[in-house]
């Protein structure tokens, strides 16, 4: 199995975090969770990647988009797999039930 192109970095119980990843399952989107520092000064690595420590933060290796900001993340997602949308490029959905962890 290959790895899934889109990584999440999120915090546990985290509202926003949990939408964007409501949406990856309901589009049958493999990806893999980064759980992240819970305390905001500590989130160099999602600084780094998307310019900001603030999550949910996602890179989506396929198209090499990276964002934050949970309302952008599931626009993007609708927009870029929803649909028809990059359906024939994307992971089969059975592939999609071991996409969270870690």
């Amino acid at each position: 199995m290959t790895e899934p192109e889109i990584t999440v970095y999120r915090l546990q119980a985290c509202p926003y975090c949990e939408r964007v990843i409501r949406v990856l399952n309901d589009l049958g989107l493999s990806y893999r969770s980064r759980f992240v520092e819970p305390r905001h000064s500590r989130r160099n690595a999602v600084k780094r990647l998307s310019g900001s420590r603030t999550v949910p933060a996602i890179v989506d290796e396929r198209t090499g988009v990276t964002m934050s900001e949970s309302a952008n993340i599931v626009e993007y997602l609708e927009t870029t797999y929803g649909g028809d949308g990059g359906r024939s490029e994307r992971a089969p959905a059975s592939a999609a039930a071991g996409g969270e962890g870690e």
